[in-house]
């Protein structure tokens, strides 16, 4: 029995209020679409605080002989979602396997952000309907963002019927549950939550490699930007209690772990939604700071919440990395009043002086949208002087495409493709310009790089980050891989920098 036929029955045989409320969640979730004045009537009752996560009984044999597959699309935040789902499976008895043809269990966990990210996971769930067919025993199960998305599970409960699975971003501690009913159920199994989400503690987590950590500290956003789907997909900001993360952090220390990453949608908001204490990024990055671990850093920030506190401490130094990514997505104010991002052009600018005057070898990277509705000639001018005052080293820029169920999709769309497509490539000609000036500056210096394995392109060459996230390439003995070592960059190129071992290359902290 799926969770819709549990719930019609229950509802059938019971005149409970609770049933009934549960039923109703139900059908809310899978078919109203995204409402902006319903989610911004969040309250805080709704979020349950759980520490005791735990594998049932009955289900921790259920993997035996049986191999998973996830695929992740996204962000980062994604791919610590993914590490928890296969912590569970590899609970669960599962082992993983090398590819989709000798899985028994496929997941696809998607990406709702750009249309671009929804097209390739339909044209995946396309290319697994022959295999499904092949091996009818084989479990298929779209989750994620997209799958919180009522145009989306509508799709691919009338297309796609050789979807066993599909469930969200707030009920993946059910995995278990989900799975056992998808082995039971001829019918395919939707299991999507419109509540705001929990804060689950004690996940497991299969970490890929031992060398750099994710950590998840809040979840959700409240920010609402006209058109962002994430408030929706995600819910509601809600923090995890710090000593669990720097119990965590502590933990991957202890293990030999040389980089950490704070994740959050909006990650400096953390703590905001605290009642009982007053608690910021800037405090706990204070305590984190102290652990013996070389390198933390923290993504992604909205201007808006990153406060003269974070400022303060990220000054501070140490392990604490002043690479610092801050979206501005348009350096116009009226086209960032339509994106209600909150803040404008100059209060923007005034944040970075403040950064750069605490942090003066701060790096900056940011994210732009390009082509939003009714962005001018000259409020696109100005989101290029804007990176020019600013001088970036990096940025992710994107051409603006509507998310259904966004204030922004009933916008009219109105700056033609042609004209984005322009606008577009005069953006990355300037990035690429300021990249390359940037990456120039390196040569013939000595950085501290984290080996994270061989080149993609070349077995014999080593490849890892700098502090400030700059992408190197060396020749070195394999041993490296997972230490922080030296090299001195001899060629830079637009986005990535070749180097050799120094001669004091050892390994430095």
């Amino acid at each position: 029995m799926n969770e819709k036929q549990r719930l019609e029955n229950t509802l059938a045989d019971s005149s409970d209020k609770k049933s009934e409320k549960d039923y109703s969640k139900y059908f809310q979730a899978v078919y109203m679409p995204p409402s902006l004045k319903d989610a911004k009537k969040r309250g805080k009752e709704d979020v349950k605080y759980e520490s005791d996560f735990s594998i049932p009984e009955e289900f921790k044999n259920m993997g035996d002989g049986k191999k998973f597959y996830i695929r992740t699309y996204g962000c980062q935040m994604n791919e610590h979602d993914t590490e928890v789902m296969a912590g569970i499976f590899l609970a669960l008895g599962y082992e993983p396997a090398d590819g989709v043809e000798d899985a028994n269990v496929i997941l696809l966990n998607t990406c709702a952000i750009r249309e671009n990210a929804e097209n390739k996971v339909f044209g995946e769930i396309g290319h697994l309907k022959p295999l499904k067919l092949e091996k009818p025993d084989l479990l298929v199960g779209v989750c994620g963002c997209m799958s919180q998305e009522e145009s989306v599970v509508n799709k691919i409960m009338q297309k796609h019927a050789h979807i066993d699975m599909i469930f969200g971003t707030h009920n993946i501690h059910r995995l278990p549950q989900i799975l056992n009913e998808a082995y039971l159920s001829k019918e395919m199994v939707v299991e999507v939550w419109s509540k705001e989400g929990d804060v689950i503690e004690n996940l497991p987590r299969a970490r890929k490699g031992g060398t750099k950590g994710w950590v998840n500290i809040m979840y959700g956003c409240d920010k609402f930007c006209t058109y962002c789907i994430v408030p929706y997909t995600r819910g509601k900001e809600r923090s995890r209690r710090p000593e669990e993360i720097i119990h965590e952090v502590r933990g991957l220390a202890a293990q030999g772990y040389k980089e950490i990453t704070l994740l959050g949608q909006n990650v400096n908001a953390y703590g905001k939604d605290f009642a009982d204490l007053t608690y910021g990024l800037g405090d706990l990055m204070d305590e984190l700071r102290k652990i013996n671990i070389p390198r933390i850093r923290f993504t992604t920030s909205h201007p808006r919440d990153f406060d003269d506190r974070l400022i303060e401490v990220l000054a501070k130094g140490g392990n604490l990395l002043d690479h610092i990514h801050l979206p501005v997505q348009s350096g116009s104010s009226e086209v960032l009043k339509m994106m209600a991002r909150k803040y404008d052009r100059e209060r923007y600018l005034e944040l970075v002086g403040k950064i750069k005057a605490a942090i003066p070898n701060a790096t900056l990277t940011t994210d732009i949208i390009v082509g939003f509705p009714n962005e001018t000639d000259e409020q696109f001018e100005e989101t290029l002087s804007l990176y020019r005052e600013v001088e970036y080293d990096s940025a992710y820029t994107f051409i603006y495409s509507p998310r259904e169920g966004t204030p922004a999709a009933k916008m009219q769309d109105n700056v033609p493709m042609e004209v984005k497509k322009e606008r577009l490539q005069r953006l990355n000609s300037l990035v690429n310009e300021i990249s390359a000036k940037k990456m120039k500056e390196y040569e013939g210096r000595v950085v501290e790089v984290l080996v994270e394995g061989e080149s993609k392109n070349n077995p014999d060459v080593l490849a890892g980050y700098t502090e400030k996230s700059k992408l190197v390439n060396f020749q070195g003995p394999k041993s490296a891989i997972g230490q922080i070592v030296k090299v001195k960059i001899l060629k830079a190129k637009t986005w990535t920098l070749n180097g050799e071992m120094a001669e004091e290359a050892i390994e430095v902290n």
